[in-house]
């Protein structure tokens, strides 16, 4: 059970990114006063943790319903969780959130981003609904489930913990040390996609791990 928790919290970090949250919010929530910034980090949260919640425990009943296999499930997901770790290796990923970050501000839509772009894709996006999905399936009984689940929701407390103190964060860590990390759990999660992927086709051609 520790080391699927470890497994589980390592990957829910490397895609959720709590740091990596932090500077979008503090970005797109710069003319809020502090009440309205721990309002939308807390909405933010409890918005995002109902959708991963949700598909960890409907998302094979809605594969079902859709008659796609979990082992095909799993290939596309770790497929995904590559695309993400290449652009995070790459530094894209906080580029693009960046850019998405000054569109908004442009727009002058910033003034609530407790649903969009902070709960949905940013903390519950494609790679970590998938990661969910896919980290849920893997667990034998209600037990794995609840370690699945209570790594999930580490990762979203230090979210939260993360949205309320962007301020202080953005001035403490610099954006030399920032991409450093990022890259780190960018190969991290490489890794674990790779996992994801031969464990798919394993179970697809019917062939044991060695």
């Amino acid at each position: 059970m520790t080391d699927l928790f470890v497994s589980a919290f390592v990957t829910f970090f490397v895609v959720i990114d709590p740091p990596g949250c932090a500077p979008i919010f503090a970005g797109l929530t710069s003319d809020a006063s502090a009440a309205q910034r721990r309002s939308m980090a807390i909405r933010s949260v409890l918005i995002a943790s109902a959708i991963l919640i949700f598909f960890a425990l409907l998302g094979e009943a809605l594969l079902n319903a859709l008659h796609i296999s979990l082992d095909s499930f799993r290939i596309a997901g770790g497929l995904m969780l590559f695309l993400i770790a290449l652009e995070m290796v790459f530094e894209k990923r906080q580029e693009r959130r960046s850019n998405r970050s000054e569109e908004l501000k442009r727009e002058g839509e910033a003034e609530d981003v407790a649903v969009f772009p902070m709960a949905m894709p940013m903390i519950a996006g494609p790679g970590s609904i998938a990661s969910v999905m896919l980290l849920v399936s893997r667990g034998e009984g209600w037990a794995s489930q609840a370690v699945v689940l209570g790594a999930l929701a580490a990762n979203l407390v230090l979210v939260l913990l993360a949205l309320l103190a962007a301020g202080p964060i953005m001035r403490l860590v610099g954006k030399r040390i920032e991409g450093m990390v990022t890259r780190l759990l960018g190969v991290i999660l490489a890794a674990l996609a790779v996992q994801f992927v031969t464990d798919g086709v394993r179970a697809a051609l019917g062939v044991s791990a060695a």
